[in-house]
């Protein structure tokens, strides 16, 4: 954060002595009064308590019932805060919605920003009237607050409660408030954008670290999404990557309802589309009205940024963080803050993408090598053995050796034929591989097979690849992995029942696909770490399902059943 510049507190020492000169014995008696309320205006450096405290300063030392400051939005138009002291909040709820100062007092002091003192303010011509359940006001004095030379916004003063109306004497007081003000606002405005960009920075080492750490690449693409969320104080982080038929589809969401937006696909005829996938970046002043959002959910929101996720000439997808309707428009720093953690997670996206292909590159030659090893080695042993056996069949005399003996020459050729099976699976490149619900769940019970040192049962009940969807059964599969990986690590299960039931429904009446994954090892301990229920919870959420765990099939409930179930 940047120092504060002794010489404005110089020359704002030097304007309010100027200002005070010549001023009647009240006013000067109240000296000390302005002098506390300058000290502690410029105590603290957060922007929102800052304002606060301003205007509660400002009440105090002009004896006015109500005070606010609305502050000026970046177009000069509007206003783009009210802060407001005073108004109890029962009484702020009922008025409803803020001043925007595009008409009325306060928008002619946007435009003027010259100081006002109104006896009464209802009759003045800029008067616009009072919302329903404001408070009525008559007397008003309005200031306005300068930081670097730039109007901010402005001070107003209303309720005035020891006199008739304000006075030239309360003008000069808040007008010298108003200064000191300014550079306390000024010091809040450098602090909370140095914090914002650490903030920012903070976010892009925690996406880069999720995306590099070697998990499931929609875990990182959460993270994506929730880390946007958070920074940008949206009202949803948005993760959208091409279609494969054009366009761009929604894979992450973070948001209070996420299953309305995950899996949605904005089409390749969006204006919106074309510019992202140039490698530009869109903002929206309000979803909900602008013709360029061609989707239904676009008009749940309101400003919005959409950010294409672009690193080294490629455009890998888009980021987007929408706010609420009538939220607060995206300031021209969050704009730029949020164009940068979308570039840094575009590189990090591209160099966890490098990184699982030199993995999977590094698989595949441990692959051909183990192929290379059951043909050269293994294969060649197991037919020399069944030659030998075969000969001594031959000479064999005893009926009984002999008949032996032949049912382990075709034992040996059954083996052989099974390694061979096994070296052609090996050489195949997964594209090769049936893409079905059915065979996805049998691949990973046979990966899963290895580390557990035997292999799950399983069942499917229901036209189980006609039934789930695409993006359902990702998401199950993910699920099953979670839960194979669970029960390797921390169950010590003997035995594995797996269940796909493709015919299950929902609490609610709706068709729904359930996996259920049973084991008989120790179960969930007390207190036992649970992040990775957490995420078959959230992944069955994101869809509009659920999950929990229950009893296993263990001795008197022994082990942990997990189910996992999703809409079709």
């Amino acid at each position: 954060m940047a120092e504060p510049d002794p010489q404005d507190s110089l020359d704002a020492a030097t304007r309010a002595t100027h200002s005070l000169q010549g001023l009647s014995t009240e006013v000067t008696a109240r000296v000390p009064q302005l002098l506390e309320a300058m000290r502690s205006i410029g105590t603290g450096l957060e922007l929102h308590s800052t304002l606060e405290r301003i205007c509660a300063t400002a009440a105090e030392l002009a004896h006015a019932r109500y005070a606010a400051i609305g502050v000026v939005d970046e177009t000069g138009e509007g206003l783009a805060d009210f802060v407001a002291h005073g108004v109890p909040e029962e009484v702020a709820r009922e008025i409803g919605r803020r001043p925007d100062g595009h008409r009325g007092l306060l928008g002619a002091l946007i435009h003027d920003p010259d100081p006002v003192r109104l006896a009464d303010l209802t009759v003045d011509p800029r008067f616009a009237g009072f919302p329903p359940g404001h408070p009525r006001m008559r007397t008003f004095l309005g200031v306005p607050i300068r930081v670097q030379g730039e109007v901010f916004g402005n001070l107003y003063l209303t309720g005035k409660q020891d006199a008739a109306e304000f006075s030239e004497d309360d003008l000069h007081m808040v007008r010298v408030l108003a200064t000191e003000a300014g550079i306390a606002i000024g010091n809040a405005r450098l602090y909370e954008a140095a914090r914002q960009r650490e903030r920012w920075i903070d976010g892009s080492v925690a996406v880069t670290t999720a995306l590099l750490s070697g998990g499931d690449a929609d875990e990182a693409l959460s993270v994506v999404a929730e880390q946007a969320r958070r920074l940008a104080d949206s009202a949803a982080g948005v993760v959208l990557l091409p279609a494969d038929g054009g366009g761009l589809e929604i894979v992450a969401v973070s948001a209070d309802d996420s299953s309305a937006l995950l899996g949605v696909i904005i089409p390749a005829r969006s204006p919106v589309v074309a510019k992202l996938l140039a490698g530009e970046a869109v903002f929206i002043d309000d979803s909900a009205t602008d013709s360029r959002m061609v989707t239904g959910p676009a008009r749940l929101f309101g400003p919005s940024m959409l950010l294409p996720l672009h690193s080294g000439g490629r455009v890998l997808g888009a980021l987007a963080t929408p706010r609420a309707r009538g939220a607060r428009p995206f300031t021209g720093t969050e704009r730029t803050l949020a164009a940068q953690f979308a570039s840094q997670a575009a590189l990090a996206l591209m160099m966890a993408q490098a990184q699982r292909d030199r993995e999977r590159l590094a698989v595949y030659e441990d692959r051909d090598r183990i192929a290379r090893d059951l043909h050269d080695l293994v294969i060649q042993r197991l037919f020399a053995t069944g030659m030998m056996l075969e000969s001594a069949q031959r000479r064999s005399v005893v009926p009984e050796v002999r008949t032996g003996v032949g049912r382990a020459v075709d034992e040996l050729d059954v083996t052989i034929q099974e390694i061979r099976t096994a070296i052609f699976a090996l050489q195949q490149e997964p594209a090769e591989a049936p893409s079905g619900l059915r065979t996805r769940v049998l691949r990973e019970i046979n990966m899963a097979a290895v580390p557990l040192g035997f292999k799950p049962s399983h069942r499917f009940v229901g036209a189980v690849d006609s039934l789930v969807g695409e993006l359902t059964g990702k998401n199950l599969v993910a699920a099953l992995r979670e839960a194979l990986s669970n029960a390797f690590r921390h169950a010590g299960a003997g035995v594995i029942d797996v269940v796909v039931d493709a015919t299950a429904t929902l609490p609610d009446g709706r068709a729904a696909v359930r996996l259920s994954v049973a084991d008989d090892g120790v179960g969930i301990p007390e207190g036992g770490r649970r992040s990775g229920l957490r995420n078959l919870a959230r992944r069955a959420e994101s869809l509009g399902g659920a999950s929990w765990f229950g009893p296993g099939i263990g001795e008197d409930g022994g082990g942990t059943t997990v189910v996992w179930e999703a809409p079709l």
